[in-house]
């Protein structure tokens, strides 16, 4: 018996683990399974998955090599999406009881919305929709605003003439 067939030693059932998962297991992960789907498709909770993948080596790697497999095939898709690209097809057409077969290029233009999605994830400071604003010195060092100002709401029928604008200082200093 091969060492990634061996039972475990001590107590509980016996694993269900086989070293033909590890197969399975890249293939499913090449189609796009997540860690949960191998755990349905082999019939084990998500935590026994996590255990073989710690107490069985080849099979972790199986999984790993079909994850990135499948990752950098769909990278390359959306790259193509946003910057555009080109492929050869053919054009079939029936004229006067013929067949023509016309051989073409199409070309598809980059697509914005990929684009932006690969932007965000691939250069994330620069393209995320958050912004972060601070204050800063002179010499661009971050520098925390001396207080915080708190809007109140007036009740009805209270005074506005002469009134002052509360400032209260920040409450973590």
């Amino acid at each position: 018996m091969d060492k990634e067939n061996e039972k475990r030693e001590g107590a509980g059932r016996p694993t269900l683990y086989n070293s033909r998962m590890n197969r399975q297991a890249e293939k499913l992960c090449k189609l796009g399974a997540t860690d949960k789907e191998l755990a349905e498709f082999f019939e084990i909770a998500e935590s026994t998955l996590n255990l073989w993948k710690s107490e069985y080596p080849k099979f972790l790697e199986a999984i790993k090599k079909g994850k990135v497999i499948a990752d950098a095939e769909v990278s390359d898709k959306l790259f193509k999406r946003a910057t555009g690209y080109s492929h050869k097809d053919v054009d079939i057409k029936m004229f006067e009881g013929q067949i023509i077969i016309t051989p073409l290029t199409k070309h598809y233009p980059p697509d914005t919305a990929a684009a932006i999605f690969w932007l965000k994830n691939r250069q994330k400071d620069k393209w995320r929709d958050k912004i972060e604003q601070g204050f800063t010195d002179p010499d661009g060092n971050e520098v925390k605003p001396p207080a915080q100002i708190y809007l109140v709401q007036r009740k009805p029928g209270e005074p506005v003439e002469g009134e002052e604008l509360e400032i209260k200082e920040s409450e973590d200093e």
